[in-house]
């Protein structure tokens, strides 16, 4: 049954409209039925998703509450280290503790709006807000997903990190000015990371190759120095394990070669296991099209991307 009473079973709902509906607290505590928190049920049919854990959350918390933090985070579709907890912020002036809900207090005003009937942090507000839990390389991450996926621009963040006043402001201002257009994964947000960490200059994001006669698109280049033609792209399993991808992948190298482009390709092992390889790799490369040899690489890569 998807209503009783004119209830909506399929959505969280307190135990005052539960009443209000017609059940009974012996009803709410048989197993047709969940308790998601105090006072908040679920129909048991019904999956706990994060934005139905994040609804019942609300009902639950007091009205000041709203989505925040690695909630909101992913319900923006950001890319973040995972937390069971459902993140609301509350006023400080107000107490509420519950399992399963992790609060923020606070009461700097916050940018707030509504997706899918859901009172949570903008996307502006959300980045600015996980600079207290992310590091410098997720921050990026977060900043190029939320951007890659039409939420905001590279600019309204670096706006957003400047008006901040509160904590973490320095990390998050930072990491708004290396977010980029055109990121396509969050293993090519890492790896661009790498290089520029690492003090390599920044490669070219989202390159476009066209021909010089028709100006026809011809290949996208996911990081590139166009003054080299060096692209740097990274493979995922997906191209391993799909072999129409990899046979692309492979006329694709040769036709390259021919337009006189060199790539050089990355797989997660060269992010997380040896990442100096990588960088040795990509630096021979850019020599090799005449560039000077990097003397040192910086030393700040080796505390986001350690290796084995």
């Amino acid at each position: 049954m998807a209503t009783v009473g004119g209830l909506d079973l399929t959505q969280p709902f307190t135990r005052a409209q539960g009443l209000m509906a017609g059940l009974t607290d012996a009803q709410l505590r048989r197993r047709a039925f969940v308790r998601l928190y105090r006072g908040v049920y679920l129909s048991r049919e019904m999956p706990a998703s994060l934005e139905t854990r994040a609804r019942g959350a609300l009902l639950a918390a007091p009205n000041s509450a709203v989505i925040s933090h690695h909630t909101a985070a992913v319900l923006w579709g950001g890319s973040i280290p995972p937390s069971s907890a459902v993140h609301l912020t509350i006023s400080r002036s107000q107490t509420f503790q519950a399992a399963g809900i992790r609060t923020h207090e606070s009461d700097r005003a916050r940018m707030t709006t509504f997706r899918r009937g859901l009172r949570v942090t903008t996307p502006e507000q959300t980045f600015v807000d996980m600079a207290a839990s992310l590091d410098l390389v997720e921050m990026v991450v977060l900043g190029d997903r939320l951007v890659r996926r039409d939420l905001t621009t590279p600019q309204r963040l670096v706006r957003s990190a400047d008006g901040w006043r509160g904590h973490h402001r320095e990390l998050a201002c930072r990491a708004a000015r290396l977010v980029r257009t055109g990121v396509d994964s969050p293993p090519e947000s890492r790896l661009r990371m790498l290089v520029v960490l690492a003090g390599l200059p920044e490669p070219t994001v989202n390159h476009i190759v066209r021909d010089p006669d028709t100006g026809e698109w011809l290949r996208r280049f996911e990081l590139a120095y166009r003054d080299l033609l060096i692209a740097i792209e990274y493979e995922g399993r997906q191209h391993r394990d799909d072999d129409e991808i990899w046979a692309a992948d492979i006329e694709r190298r040769e036709e390259l070669d021919r337009e006189t482009w060199r790539v050089v390709q990355v797989i997660s092992k060269g992010l997380f296991e040896t990442p100096l390889r990588t960088l040795q790799r990509i630096d021979q490369a850019r020599v090799d099209r005449g560039a000077r040899p990097t003397a040192a690489f910086s030393d700040e890569w080796k505390r986001y991307f350690p290796g084995r």
